[in-house]
Parts: structure tokens; C-alpha cells; sequence
């Protein structure tokens, strides 16, 4: 229930008498404003007995904020409630087609860039051979050390991006979000475009400065499977699976009937979820669970083969089936 402040104030008729002293235009500004007060009396008490009927816990409504902060709170909650009640369609998207959705691209291809540069650049062979140089067992601390750098560093990735574009950095989120019909077809493709344009760019400067082509060891970072450990399907279930839950956890971070107000808790948790697969995904599969981290660093480091496409797929399927899965059991 929503109450609105209404003042019945009854005016002095006009008369043609021009003789009136200026006591008499002070004694009826007077009246004027008790009358005011008066009604602003009735009002709350109206409210007061209200509550006491209604809602006693709440006590005297002038204990409570003012009546244009109870406002604003009602138009919040209806709005809240309205979103959560919306039904998402299906769109092409042509409307979308703007300068926010440039700058969104852009925030998307600079985030993909980074994930590659940063994330990727950690999985450096060099840590590796200074690890494990005459002391072999200390390979599951470089794995680990990976894994932190991917959570920490996509969750930071995220953080930045979050307000000008969502912070997707993952084309098999960009899909789930498109399944669940939450972003157009026009949003969902120049998003993919532009991530992995970004993933290339962070690829390719990363194989620069980082001297790769001189290296005299193996390079590390792309994904690939041992065919002696797994097989392909094997391979493409962990990578389904993977995704699956990164998926379901970006859908319960946004998802507004859970009370989440932006923060930076939603990129943080997140990045604990990638960190956790990682951990969990490296001795298998390297851990993609992101088409462009599983294609692009394997092509320009030339370690591409016909593993590349589990990692291209199997990311966007267990992303698609996440969505379903969301809405039946935890939405």
C-alpha cells in the first residue's frame, strides 16, 4: 500500500474590499499553516493506525524515514519485482546496434586480450623447468600457481568490465546468455567476434615479448590431452562439465531474486569457480572451459591439431545445457 500526502486547505474568499490591513494577511498566513500542520497531523496518524492494525512491529511511521525515501523504496521494489516477472523473447537485436554496444565490444576484446596476455602468459615454461629442475614432484605447485592466476586474474578481468559490458570474456557465457534469451543475436555475435579478435591480439603480443620463438623447451599454456590417460570423449565431458558449472555460477551471481546488489562479490566468486576447475581440469585437459583460451594460444603458438575442437566445442555445449538446467532446478 502506498500512501500519498494530500493537503485540504480551505482559502478565504475573495473579496473586493482593498481596505484590509496587513494584521488580518498575517492572521490568515497563520491559519495557513496550522491548517498545514493539521492536515500533516492527520496524515500520520492515518499511517499510525495503519501499521497498528496491520503491521504492529513496524511502529510509529514517523520513527520511519521520510515519506520520499518510503517512496523511492516502493518504486524500487515494484521495479525489482516487474524484472523479475519479465518474460525475456527471443530478438534479433537490430535496435542494439549502437555506441554502447561498440564500447561494450571493445571492453570485451580488451578483457579476452588480457585473459590471454596475463592468464595464459602465467603458464610460462620457464617457471616450470626452474621448479622442477632435479626435483620432478614439485609440478602440481606450478599447476596450482596457474590456477590462482587464472581465478584471481579473470575475477579482476570481470570487475573492470562488468559495468560497460557485463564481463562475459567467454563466448560460451555470451551463448548461455543468448540461450536464456537475456541478450539479442546482434549482441550475441559482435560479443564472440570481438573476444576472440581481443584473445588473438593477447596471443600474439604474448608470443612476442615473451620471446617464444626462442625458446629451447616445449611452450606451455595451450590445451591438449594425453590420448594415453584420455580419450576424446573423455576429454570432451570434462571440458562439458567444467563449463557447465562456471555457467550455472555466473547465473546465480546475476541473478536478481537472490538480493545481489553489484559488487565486487560476483566477479570474486566467479574467479574462486575458475580457480577451483582449474585445479581440478589441469592434469586433464590444461582446463579451457572457454573457446577462445582453447583455440586461440594453441593456433599462434602452432600446437593446433584436431584436439581444438573439444575445446571449441565442448565449452559452448556445456554452457548452452547449463541454461536449461538453471531455470528447472535453481531458478
Amino acid at each position: 500500500h502506498q500512501f500519498r500526502l494530500t493537503h485540504t486547505i480551505t482559502m478565504p474568499s475573495s473579496t473586493s474590499s482593498s481596505s484590509r490591513s496587513s494584521s488580518e494577511k498575517d492572521n490568515r498566513g497563520g491559519d495557513m499553516v496550522l491548517e498545514n500542520k493539521e492536515a500533516e497531523d492527520r496524515y500520520y496518524e492515518n499511517q499510525d493506525r495503519y501499521r497498528e492494525e496491520h503491521d504492529p512491529e513496524k511502529g510509529s511511521y514517523r520513527s520511519q524515514e521520510s515519506v520520499e525515501v518510503v517512496e523511492v523504496a516502493n518504486f524500487r521494489e515494484k521495479e525489482k519485482i516487474k524484472r523479475e516477472k519479465s518474460i525475456y523473447s527471443w530478438s534479433f537485436g537490430r535496435s542494439d546496434i549502437s555506441k554502447h554496444l561498440a564500447k561494450a565490444c571493445i571492453a570485451e576484446g580488451i578483457g579476452c586480450f588480457f585473459l590471454i596476455l596475463i592468464c595464459v602468459g602465467s603458464a610460462n615454461s620457464r617457471i616450470l623447468v626452474a621448479l622442477t629442475t632435479g626435483v620432478t614432484h614439485l609440478q602440481a605447485l606450478y599447476w596450482i600457481g596457474i590456477s590462482i592466476s587464472f581465478g584471481i586474474g579473470c575475477a579482476g578481468i570481470i570487475h573492470i568490465l562488468s559495468e560497460t559490458s557485463g564481463g562475459h570474456i567467454n563466448p560460451a557465457v555470451t551463448l548461455a546468455l543468448f540461450v536464456d534469451r537475456r541478450i539479442s543475436f546482434i549482441h550475441c555475435l559482435f560479443y564472440i567476434i570481438a573476444q576472440f579478435l581481443g584473445g588473438f591480439l593477447g596471443a600474439g603480443i604474448l608470443y612476442g615479448v615473451g620471446n617464444h620463438g626462442n625458446l629451447t623447451t616445449d611452450i606451455y599454456g595451450g590445451n591438449s590431452f594425453d590420448p594415453d590417460d584420455i580419450n576424446f570423449i573423455q576429454a570432451f565431458f570434462i571440458e562439458l562439465f567444467g563449463t557447465m558449472f562456471l555457467v550455472l555460477v555466473v547465473f546465480s551471481t546475476i541473478d536478481i531474486r537472490r538480493g545481489h546488489e553489484p559488487s565486487f562479490l560476483q566477479p570474486l566468486a566467479i574467479g574462486f569457480a575458475i580457480l577451483v576447475l582449474h585445479i581440478w581440469m589441469i592434469p586433464y585437459t590444461n582446463c579451457a572451459i572457454n573457446p577462445v583460451r582453447g583455440s586461440v594460444w594453441n593456433i599462434v603458438a602452432g600446437q593446433a591439431d584436431e584436439q581444438i575442437f573439444i575445446f571449441l566445442l565442448a565449452p559452448l555445449c556445456g554452457g548452452a545445457l547449463a541454461v536449461p538446467l538453471y531455470n528447472l532446478v535453481f531458478k
